[in-house]
């Protein structure tokens, strides 16, 4: 009898940018590999065995791995190498819902006679990925989308584990809590101190404990999770609530020219994606985190919406502007903006004065610029001499 699998794949590129970078250059292969120096925005496999991981500061690091080549990120091969990789899931099933620029799910749940079981079809496509992009993708096979990214993780690197349904609570439950959605440093420390280390525990748990502990929201959501209750389907053509962009800063002081340049930087990218994906937006986001791990995020929502870069660059310089005495006090190690409470560019109700309407046809005319002679054709005066090294965990336009 044959055991039932699938339908649902998620599929997840191995170190994403450290592997595009050991695939564009061969001398790089098999060495470990550092992107970006400031800030760690990917780390090759053989960087971290040596404890070497995203996020963590440059100095850091090469002192984990003094012999690892640092590399400046190239975001625009990034993109245009996850464009290959979607290309193939496309070719693979309609059903994909996009995660970021390096993982998606996949639904082959329908193709059990024209591509074989979901096993065969993630064969074909890691093979695909391999041939057509150069490069290594795990995928997790299994009956739900948390089951299938769980899979994913424990198959890495360079892998492929299918969950059979007569299986799945005999591969999830010896597994840490750590592997749940939802559960970070802090509810696994609570969990811990009640003796709750494995998903196997936590799902012989009674609710009634989990939802005084974590709370109503968090208790049930990762008691249905430990029992593999997850309803949700792959979905696809859905729209882009947000756009949005960040970069890492390391943990050396900035001073409030230097936090401005990169924000003009974040506004400027992340407008040109507004525009070209026919948008504009109401709401002004800037995400901060500071030298001890915590977040905050500051907004304006403006009166009109808008897809013009000087109208969202001074919303977000206020808020950085703002927040620059908390800046100050506790050191930032990522500044982020966002644009939401998206609408589709025609129609809107035009506002006076017009002016807003001719900078945003200014704006238009510089992205056909860029579009015809590349990004460094025309930019700020400000951006002049500046890389390319935002981190986009972002879907590809």
């Amino acid at each position: 009898m044959t055991v039932a699998e699938g339908p649902i794949l998620h599929a997840d590129l191995d170190s994403f940018y450290a592997s595009v970078e050991q695939r564009d250059d061969p001398a790089l292969k098999g060495r470990p590999v550092i992107v970006g120096g400031g800030v760690v925005l990917a780390a090759s496999y053989e960087a971290k065995a040596y404890g070497v991981r995203t996020a963590m500061g440059g100095a850091q690091a090469r002192r984990l791995c003094p012999h690892a080549v640092v590399v400046p990120p190239r975001m625009s091969a990034y993109s245009a190498a996850s464009k290959v990789v979607f290309d193939v899931f496309h070719d693979t099933t309609p059903w994909v819902e996009g995660l970021s620029i390096d993982e998606a799910f996949l639904d082959v749940g329908g193709l059990t006679r024209i591509g074989g079981r979901p096993r065969d079809i993630a064969e074909r496509l890691r093979a695909s990925v391999a041939e057509r992009a150069g490069l290594p993708i795990t995928v997790g096979v299994a009956r739900t989308k948390f089951l299938a990214k769980v899979a994913s993780r424990v198959a890495k690197p360079d892998g492929l584990l299918v969950v059979p349904h007569d299986a799945e609570l005999e591969f999830l439950h010896p597994l840490p809590v750590g592997a749940l959605w939802g559960v970070g440093k802090v509810t696994t420390e609570k969990l811990r101190a009640r003796g709750i280390t494995t998903v196997g525990q936590l799902a012989a748990s009674e609710p009634v404990d989990l939802v005084s502990m974590l709370g109503r929201a968090a208790g049930g959501h990762l008691h249905d999770l430990a029992h593999n209750r997850d309803p949700r389907r792959v979905e696809i053509g859905r729209r882009r609530r947000s756009i949005g962009a960040q970069r890492a800063l390391g943990r050396g002081r900035r001073t409030p020219a230097e936090l401005d340049v990169v924000l003009v930087a974040l506004i400027d990218r992340i407008a040109r994606r507004l525009r070209a994906a026919r948008r504009v937006c109401r709401t002004v986001t800037i995400r901060l985190r500071f030298a001890d791990f915590t977040r905050v995020t500051r907004s304006h929502t403006l009166t009109d919406p808008t897809a013009g870069t000087g109208v969202l660059l001074a919303a977000a310089r206020e808020l950085l502007v703002a927040a620059l005495p908390m800046i100050a006090d506790r050191g930032l190690t990522l500044l982020g903006a966002a644009l939401s409470n998206l609408a589709d560019e025609d129609p809107f109700q035009l506002a006076l004065p017009f002016e807003r309407q001719r900078a945003t046809q200014l704006d238009t005319a510089l992205d056909a610029v860029r579009d015809r002679f590349g990004k460094a054709a025309v930019t700020r005066a400000i951006l002049l001499g500046r890389p390319d090294d935002l981190e986009v965990p972002l879907l590809p336009d």
